[in-house]
């Protein structure tokens, strides 16, 4: 039996994922979680297989997060992201965090089981838009920005100052100048709202 946890922030997202789940044979849904903190909690509590994740939580963590402290336990059960997100941004920081796999929410019932499948025998389990983007990124390594650079153009792109990311990000402003600079360089721009621009034409920003 599979042993699952899902994540994610909407009741009704929840009730359906369980009932898609547990109508497999050798699959169960031992746990559901509305924040990352819980996710974490259930995940400890019930020593599951594999989580089901969502990345936006409406708090300030965000799933990324809960993987990175999930896949950070002893023996820690697999990570498969399930969002509607598809921006670099996102895919970089929930692989960076861990995550084995990762779907969107209108993938098909038959593409969630076997990822689910895939990702409990601990094989990559990335949808075929996702794995194309990632292979996009390896090669066009000019726009490829690092996670900490696409989190300070994220928080540029929300109107915060550089003394406001400096201080969400816990670095300096010059820290926060420097991976600016470094921004304006790879998208070749030269002003905060180019590289808003540019970041949302690339899909590096949502």
């Amino acid at each position: 039996m599979i042993r699952l946890v899902i994540a994610d922030d909407h009741p009704v997202v929840r009730a359906g994922l369980r009932a898609l789940l547990e109508q497999e044979e050798g699959l169960g849904v031992v746990g559901e979680a509305s924040t990352p903190d819980e996710a974490v909690a259930v995940v400890e509590r019930e020593n599951p297989d594999v989580v089901l994740m969502d990345l936006q939580f409406g708090t300030s963590e965000t799933g990324a997060d809960a993987t990175r402290r999930i896949r950070a336990l002893d023996a820690p059960p697999y990570v498969l992201v399930l969002t509607n997100y598809d921006t670099d941004g996102d895919i970089l920081g929930a692989v960076e965090a861990g995550a084995s796999g990762y779907l969107l929410k209108d993938a098909p019932p038959h593409e969630l089981i076997a990822a689910v499948r895939a990702a409990a025998a601990g094989e990559s389990a990335l949808a075929p838009a996702i794995a194309n983007r990632l292979l996009t990124r390896m090669r066009e390594p000019q726009v490829s920005l690092s996670r900490r650079e696409i989190e300070v153009l994220q928080r540029v792109a929300a109107g915060r100052s550089n003394v406001q990311i400096a201080e969400e990000l816990f670095v300096s402003e010059t820290t926060v100048k420097s991976h600016l600079v470094h921004v304006f360089s790879k998208l070749d721009v030269s002003s905060r709202t180019a590289a808003v621009s540019v970041g949302r034409r690339l899909g590096i920003l949502r």
